[in-house]
């Protein structure tokens, strides 16, 4: 099968302060895969990426903006961007950065796993993935994050801080999405922590990361302290849950 059988397809980009590198990544995204749609969820941007999202909008009509009031994070937008994309009768929601990082021609890759997937994680950390231009310690926080994931929460995952991935809208119905309040990496753990819950068929693929060229990076400490805070406190439910199962069977 193509990726065209899996349904309707919106691609979401998150956007704050991305207006030299949005163009560049929509682009990407037309070339790659020419027939999905793109929603652009906006969070306000000061530097005026709004208005260059709009400019993008009127020249292709596969292209729609989801202007927000303020910057709420990255959780927020893209429950925001699931809503509409389920108001909108898509069937296939893709996450995707706009600063570069998530090459658009890895894109097809994403979408023919899905054919027989119901989540898809791009994955930076599985055989044939890897990152460009990383320092030695982005690369020891990006895998001791995960590791640290997997050993609390015991999921077979190996890259579930990744933002580069793909639901079934049926996947987001049964993942219990409005009760989501976590943001930045942690999210997307979030997301991936659901979908194991669910018992959802889940594939990682290979992806290439590159570090952004342009613009400023979001990473910074309360992201990281939020993520380490969550994953702990779901390992912790997580154990507590199987004692009480274990206990009831006795």
């Amino acid at each position: 099968m193509t990726p065209r059988d899996i349904g309707k397809t919106l691609v979401v980009i998150p956007t704050y302060n991305e207006r030299e590198s949005l163009p560049i990544i929509v682009a990407g995204v037309r070339t790659a895969e020419p027939k999905v749609d793109i929603l652009i969820a906006d969070d306000n941007s000061p530097d005026g990426t709004g208005e260059v999202a709009e400019g993008l909008r009127n020249n292709d009509s596969g292209i729609f903006v989801l202007h927000r009031a303020t910057k709420a994070g990255l959780g927020a937008a893209y429950l925001d961007a699931f809503g509409w994309a389920k108001a909108n009768g898509y069937i296939v929601v893709v996450e995707m950065d706009a600063d570069g990082s998530h090459r658009p021609v890895d894109l097809t890759i994403i979408l023919d796993a899905l054919t027989y997937s119901d989540v898809v994680l791009g994955s930076r950390w599985v055989k044939q993935g890897k990152v460009v231009n990383w320092p030695l310690s982005r690369k020891l926080l990006s895998r001791g994050g995960n590791l640290y994931t997997k050993i609390w929460l015991g999921i077979p995952i190996q890259d579930a801080t990744g933002g580069f991935r793909a639901y079934r809208m049926s996947a987001l119905d049964q993942m219990d999405i409005d009760h989501v309040a976590s943001q930045g990496y942690c999210f997307q753990v979030d997301m991936a922590w659901r979908a194991v819950k669910a018992d959802l068929r889940i594939t990682e693929v290979p992806i290439t990361f590159v570090e952004r060229e342009l613009g400023e990076s979001k990473m910074d400490g309360s992201i990281v302290k939020e993520a380490l805070w969550r994953v702990t406190q779901w390992g912790i439910e997580k154990r507590l849950s199987d004692l009480r199962r274990v206990f009831n069977r006795s």
